[in-house]
């Protein structure tokens, strides 16, 4: 009886030290287990610090990406219209028809030898490929603000697409400057061939400005008023309604610090003749190369922010 008792006794003892060693056992386990885990698995994600320069292989990486996001653009703003792509065309004549019964016949603007609705409405070309892009690209990451913090994509496609959308509107626009000449009979000049160059300079700045006006406005909300207003001032501080013969000459080189001034003015000469200025050419030229610089510059510097405060 005793040794039954013993054995008993050893057994239950037995039993009951694997009872207690087994919880610890698996404890101990746990909690190498979960450091081994925290160790291998955990990354932590910090914004960079600095200045962040723009990664141009990254941008060719998703250049396929730009292209649907501006033709996206182009769906949505035609989509559910009566008229679709023809508002890119009605745009611009309308406001050459404003502009011709209120300068030209009323207030008699000259138009230096050129018939005043072929004068505006070559005026009206890159201006309103630029006032386009610039509105749409500044309210563009407000608009757009659930793809920032869904997905990660080069944040500056947000703000070029509607430019690459606004470049179609203007190849439409373009075709009814050819009718408009032919009415006049009016015939294009040889410096034609400077188109390309001078669609670059429009969409480098409007991709400058817009870029600028993109980050400001995820930050501060009152640029949402503030983009239609200034679009409106910086109309009238560019030569589209009056040809810059008209402003004293000691002034003229003013003109030029607005980049659209000598873009605007060497378009018109390219496109339907009369003075091309080729010293306000370059100051544009490197005027818009400098906004498209900075707006790139403030647009990299605030990115890391756009996710917690879109």
């Amino acid at each position: 009886m005793r040794s039954i008792a013993s054995d008993s006794q050893r057994t239950d003892s037995d039993t009951g030290l694997a009872a207690e060693t087994a919880p610890r056992d698996f404890e101990s386990q746990s909690a190498v287990r979960s450091n081994a885990y925290s160790t291998a698995a955990m990354t932590i994600i910090e914004p960079r610090r600095g200045w962040i320069a723009i990664d141009w292989k990254e941008l060719w990486e998703f250049r396929e990406l730009l292209y649907f996001l501006a033709w996206r653009d182009i769906k949505v703003r035609y989509k559910q219209t009566v008229l679709g792509a023809s508002w890119a065309i009605l745009q611009p004549f309308m406001t050459m028809v404003v502009f011709t019964v209120f300068f030209g016949r009323l207030a008699k603007v000259p138009s230096d030898g050129i018939p005043y609705p072929v004068f505006a409405y070559a005026g009206l070309l890159p201006w309103t490929f630029f006032a386009n892009s610039v509105t749409h690209a500044g309210q563009s990451l407000v608009n757009q603000q659930h793809l920032l913090t869904k997905v990660y994509f080069p944040r500056m496609f947000v703000p070029m697409a509607p430019i690459g959308a606004a470049l179609v509107d203007l190849a439409l626009a373009s075709c009814l400057l050819g009718v408009i000449m032919a009415c006049y009979g009016v015939g294009p000049t040889a410096l034609i061939g400077l188109a390309p160059l001078l669609v670059f300079l429009s969409a480098a700045t409007a991709l400058g400005v817009g870029l600028l006006l993109a980050a400001l406005t995820v930050t501060y909300r009152d640029f949402r008023y503030v983009i239609p207003f200034m679009i409106q001032l910086w109309l009238f501080c560019t030569p589209v309604v009056y040809p810059v013969s008209i402003v004293p000459e000691p002034w003229q080189w003013v003109l030029a610090l607005n980049p659209m001034g000598g873009i605007v003015g060497a378009s018109r000469a390219a496109l339907v003749g009369g003075p091309m200025n080729w010293t306000h050419l370059l100051i544009s030229a490197v005027v818009a190369l400098g906004v498209l610089c900075l707006g790139a510059s403030y647009f990299r510097w605030t990115e890391r922010r756009f996710a917690d405060i879109a």
